[in-house]
């Protein structure tokens, strides 16, 4: 990905919000480094004015794609921030098999091991996520689902699908060695918020990838 290459959804004076590819960090870890949609984020800023900053506001894991918010300065950040549960956050999935239900809500307790892998757990030990989706197209093999996440605890929509019995496509995390088509199926689509200076709603919706509506025709 280079830096010409950075698909930006929305900018102006306090955030910018970029479609992130999949296969692409969000911010740096021990191993890497530079290759990451905030160092590109950040170089694009740079380029325009050397006194531009870039604060994360959130992440999407590597594997999947969509909608990342970043702030220019650290007050638009704690106010995205603080206010991150009361916005709308909507994905979509391809799931292995046939999702029972038209619709439905997920309530589960996640924790988290030393590892990093997180498990559904209890009450007394897990911090409460919910999610709830709607299907949206299904065939022989795969379900379509519109996921809306009303908390935001970590691979929250992967634990939970997999949790269901039916596993993200490509989630080799999480459920399944079966990669059809080479990636995680799991796209951060649209985000509502309030701008943190106008107070006015601000949409971002994106296109659900071709990849996925072929694999559920």
């Amino acid at each position: 990905m280079k830096k010409k290459k950075l698909d930006i959804l929305y900018e102006d004076k306090f955030i910018i919000i970029v479609n992130k590819p999949n296969n692409l960090l969000t911010i740096a870890t021990d191993k890497e480094k530079e290759r990451t949609l905030y160092h590109y984020t950040y170089e694009y800023l740079k380029q325009k004015n050397k006194n531009n900053k870039v604060f994360i506001v959130h992440r999407l894991d590597k594997d999947t794609s969509g909608i990342v918010m970043f702030a220019k300065d650290e007050k638009t950040k704690f106010y995205l921030q603080d206010n991150w549960s009361n916005f709308k956050k909507n994905y979509v999935a391809i799931v292995n098999g046939k999702v029972k239900n038209k619709k439905g809500v997920l309530k589960n307790y996640l924790s988290e091991t030393s590892t990093h892998l997180t498990y559904i757990s209890n009450k007394n030990e897990g911090k409460l996520a919910i999610t709830e989706y709607e299907k949206i197209l299904e065939n022989r093999n795969y379900t379509m689902l519109s996921l809306s996440l009303k908390t935001g605890r970590k691979n929250q929509i992967r634990v939970q699908l997999s949790n269901m019995g039916n596993p993200i496509v490509g989630d080799k995390k999480y459920g399944i060695k079966k990669d059809p088509i080479r990636r995680m199926a799991l796209h951060a689509c649209y985000l509502k918020f309030i701008h943190p200076k106008t107070k006015k709603e601000v949409e971002i919706d994106i296109d659900i990838p071709d990849i996925f509506l072929n694999l559920v025709k």
